[in-house]
């Protein structure tokens, strides 16, 4: 049976409020979390992602009465990313009405908690989210960042990738730096090589600006793709998304 293809709406949180920007530049004020949350749930999202963008920059945990609040209103799976520093913060994330976390920052400092979260929770509660921008000095052609894309590291992204998803990842969620916030697609490219070098779902993220560019990541080979600028507007919603999908025969929950 082929599974169904997920459409994610991704809300960047800071100080409370979803927030989206360019690039991660440039932010501007979207609405309230948990009002966005609810609306989003009631009306076809299949998951919600929440990443506190500046909780790891700014060397605290994700505001756990905030994803209480948000989990009390929304009847889908949400995944919590932000902040995360160790076991604790994951379980707690967890406990507060989250299905999934995460990982980013705290990922290579850290390795040992990919496999300390799944171990305990299981592996369909570790998402293993990777920040990158192209880099012609890596082999694969992307640089892994953390930090919220500020900080580049070592990591070449297939290195790192080979090196953490046997650690217990359940999926990855790919997020071009470069085609964040533009509306100009997701990066393809990447996702098909990084479809073709794992064996769990892959999420795209950074680029919608139509579903024309849902369609295409779904061809890619992603097996959710994540949404923000494009239903944030109201210009598309999740309803005509999933509407033109199952037209064009990809195969998309439609019953909610």
């Amino acid at each position: 049976m082929t599974l169904k293809k997920r459409i994610i709406p991704c809300l960047d949180i800071k100080q409370g409020r979803v927030t989206k920007g360019v690039e991660f530049k440039n932010n501007v004020d979207v609405g309230d979390a948990v009002e966005l949350s609810a609306f989003y749930s009631a009306n076809g999202a299949d998951e919600i992602v929440i990443y506190d963008i500046a909780a790891s920059a700014e060397g605290r945990p994700p505001d756990f009465a905030n994803i209480s609040r948000i989990a009390a209103k929304s009847f889908v799976p949400i995944c919590i990313g932000g902040g995360i520093r160790d076991f604790h913060d994951a379980a707690q994330c967890i406990s507060s009405g989250a299905e999934k976390v995460s990982l980013n920052s705290i990922a290579p400092k850290k390795p040992e908690l990919i496999g300390e979260i799944a171990s305990h929770f299981g592996v369909q509660a570790v998402v293993l989210s990777l920040d990158v921008l192209k880099d012609s000095t890596c082999a694969s052609g992307y640089r892994l960042f953390v930090q919220g894309g500020r900080k580049a590291t070592d990591w070449d992204m297939m290195d790192w990738l080979a090196f953490a998803v046997p650690c217990g990842v359940g999926e990855i969620c790919i997020n071009s730096i470069d085609q964040d916030g533009k509306r100009s697609g997701y990066d393809l490219q990447l996702l098909k090589l990084i479809k073709a070098s794992v064996s769990v779902p892959v999420i795209a993220s950074g680029g919608a600006g139509s579903i024309a560019h849902v369609a295409d990541a779904f061809a890619a080979g992603a097996d959710a793709a994540l949404v923000a600028s494009i239903v944030h507007s109201g210009e598309v919603t999740l309803h005509s998304m999933k509407s033109k999908l199952a037209e064009q025969g990809i195969s998309v929950r439609l019953d909610w």
